[in-house]
This record gives structure tokens, sequence and C-alpha cells, in this order.
């Protein structure tokens, strides 16, 4: 007798949904195999909270059910070039630009107007006002070889 098959949903942190027609006898790995070649070591599955760890672990020991949510995450492949050619169906949208990502340039812009100003005006700045500068200059080059290090 054939093995039954159960149709499970792929949920991507982006709220979309894929369909995967998998046996409960599969194993977590063949269904990252089938539904995401090339990517296994980048696909995080979720069930009821838990990361699903072992790719040994057959589905039928997770007592998934028809329709169940497997929670998706797809983390960007570490440091490997990317293949020439024009991006799949499946690659993620580019990454909003967000207030967030502005603050830094724009605080580094403010400090380097604030040392022009201190070279152009000395008079106008203390010894106490040019030593603050000189340390929030430090910590912001600190945050940012913090930030654009990884």
């Amino acid at each position: 007798p054939a093995e039954p098959t159960l149709v499970l949903r792929l949920k991507f942190l982006n709220d979309t949904e894929r369909l995967a027609r998998v046996r409960p006898g599969d194993t977590v790995g063949s269904l990252k195999r089938t539904y995401f070649p090339g990517q296994e070591q980048q696909v995080r599955l979720i069930y009821q909270g838990q990361l699903l760890r072992d790719d040994a672990q057959s589905l039928a020991g997770l007592h998934l059910g028809h329709l169940s949510v497997l929670h998706c995450h797809l983390s960007p492949p570490s440091a490997a070039p990317a293949a020439p050619g024009p991006p799949g169906p499946r690659s993620p949208a580019p990454a909003a630009l967000g207030v967030g990502s502005l603050a830094l340039p724009l605080f580094v812009l403010l400090l380097a107007l604030l040392w022009y100003l201190q070279l152009q005006h000395r008079h106008v700045f203390t010894a106490t006002a040019t030593t603050c500068l000189a340390g929030l200059t430090l910590l912001v080059t600190f945050v940012a070889f913090a930030m654009y290090r990884r």
C-alpha cells in the first residue's frame, strides 16, 4: 500500500506561504532538499515554536497533521559567491530603506560638520567642547566599526 501524503504549509517571514506534499516517513533533511535545493544550510524550519535541528528526524515523529504550518527562515548565504545571472523568482525583496539605516551616516555627517566648524571657528569652541567632540567622535567610530564589521 502506498504511504499517504500530507500537505504542509511552509510559511515565510514575509507572510507568504508555499504548500509542500510530503510523506510521513520523509525526514526534515529530505524536506529541505526537496523544497530548498542548494539552500539546505540556510533554511531553518520551526514547528510549534521548536527549531527542527535534526535533519534525520522523520516528519511522522513530529506528529504533523494535514495543513500543519512549518515556519521557514532563510538566512543569507555565508560569504559564498553568488551565481551569475538574473535572480530567481524566490529571491527576497531588497530591504526597505529605513531611518535606522540612515542614522549612523547622518550622525557621521553631523560630526564632520562640527569638526569643520571647530577648525574654522576655534574661538567659539571651549576646551571642554572640543574634548567632548573628540570623545563623541571616538564613540561613533567604535559603533560604526562594530555595526559594519558583521
